[in-house]
């Protein structure tokens, strides 16, 4: 049997004004993903456990089937699997952001999207000026970097620290860390701001009209988690393909093989049909792949209605619709099809409601809806208060799809 999960990130949204009361995925040309609501089961998952934070780890945790109340332990460390950075025991890694900051305000979580060559100069001098044997910076992808120190105040891992994603045009001083020791990470990011704001690269990106990387933002602070290996829960050998140190991470971690596709980028111009025909490919040595596009939820961080429509179409034509065509007449495969999260164009950021999902394949059998998206799975009774359980259900195809959620 081969199993399919296919993640469009922060696909879900609310019905908007702007398109007569339809949301995104309702107002999107969708034919591939309907046609497995079609022929398959819509239900309903709670992805975001109560009282965390509605963040892609913790969802994706959930979608994977590990639940994230027990297995959680931060950003950072999922991260820093994919990146080959071995933590140990005192060490503790946080998501360090290239943003840009003007005033008191976050302008830009992502630093306009910096791109790799420039992001890694700006890290690597930033690591030769600040660096400590106790303190390191490690470049990543785009905007996407990370800080490792060595966990001498323990109180750090439990600094509350506010996603730069959260609070763009919000006030910074409202939103630096809070807590015991959290001056020691203010008085941090305030010297490598120091440093950023008058470096080369940058001054380069303000003449030439480009939001500069003059700020560094540090969240999601974790120790090295540990987890069981997904063959162990389920029996399969896999593999996971996304352009985001975050999800590969945690494959890594529990033994599914990141797969590097050239052109994934995590962003609009990311090269779907790459990613499904990589897929592909790796399904015929294993039997598990999660696919993973990054694109909608940053439209959706945007607040960018048009891009995050282009991006739920591409998805649908260039992901799901090549993996249909490759796998429809096959009667060893199942498919699931699902958002991690919402990533509302109103709110421009994470929200915990439970997601949708629609699942096809052997020995799914066929509901009444014919639709993917919000409102069509409101008639669906299938759902998993306990989001973790979707995996068992997906593989296994054994437990009691329980009550209608709140």
């Amino acid at each position: 049997m081969k199993y399919i999960v296919l993640v469009g990130d922060g696909m879900a949204d609310y019905p908007l004004e702007e398109l007569q009361g339809k949301t995104p995925l309702e107002a999107a040309k969708t034919p591939n993903m309907d046609y497995i609501a079609e022929c398959g089961q819509v239900g309903w998952a709670r992805t975001i456990p109560d009282k965390m934070a509605p963040a892609s780890d913790v969802a994706t945790l959930s979608i994977l089937g590990y639940d994230p109340a027990k297995f959680y332990s931060g950003r950072g460390p999922l991260e820093a699997a994919n990146m080959g950075i071995k933590l140990k025991k005192d060490d503790l890694a946080f998501r360090c952001n290239l943003v840009t900051t003007g005033g008191d305000k976050m302008l830009d979580y992502s630093a306009g999207h910096i791109n790799n060559k420039e992001a890694h100069i700006l890290i690597k001098d930033l690591d030769k000026h600040l660096g400590t044997d106790a303190l390191r910076f490690y470049p990543g992808v785009s905007y996407r970097h990370l800080m490792v120190t060595k966990d001498l105040k323990p109180s750090l891992l439990k600094v509350r620290c506010t996603p730069p994603h959260d609070i763009v045009g919000q006030s910074i001083s409202g939103n630096l860390p809070r807590g015991r020791n959290a001056d020691s990470l203010i008085d941090l990011m305030r010297r490598a701001g120091s440093f950023l704001e008058h470096h080369e690269v940058n001054k380069v990106r303000v003449d030439l009209g480009e939001s500069p990387a003059n700020s560094i933002w540090l969240w999601g602070q974790g120790k090295h988690p540990a987890m069981p290996k997904f063959e162990e829960k389920y029996g399969v050998r896999g593999s996971v393909i996304s352009a985001v140190d975050l999800i590969k991470g945690i494959g890594r971690i529990i033994g599914l093989e990141p797969i590097d596709v050239p052109g994934a980028t995590g962003y609009y111009d990311t090269d779907y049909r790459a990613k499904a025909a990589y897929g592909i490919e790796s399904l015929k040595k294993k039997d598990f792949i999660f696919i993973h596009v990054e694109a909608p939820d940053e439209a959706g961080h945007n607040g960018d209605l048009r891009a995050k429509i282009t991006a739920i179409e591409r998805f649908d034509s260039r992901v799901v619709g090549q993996i249909l065509e490759h796998f429809r007449k096959r009667t060893d495969v199942r498919i699931l099809v699902l958002p991690d999260h919402y990533t509302p164009i109103p709110v421009r950021t994470h929200t915990s409601e439970p997601i949708f999902f629609a699942l096809w394949g052997q020995g799914v059998a066929k509901d009444e809806i014919c639709a993917f998206n919000e409102s069509a799975a409101r008639q669906s009774k299938l759902n998993f208060p306990r989001g973790w359980q979707l995996m068992d259900y997906f593989i296994k195809h054994d437990l009691p799809s329980g009550a209608r959620l709140p």
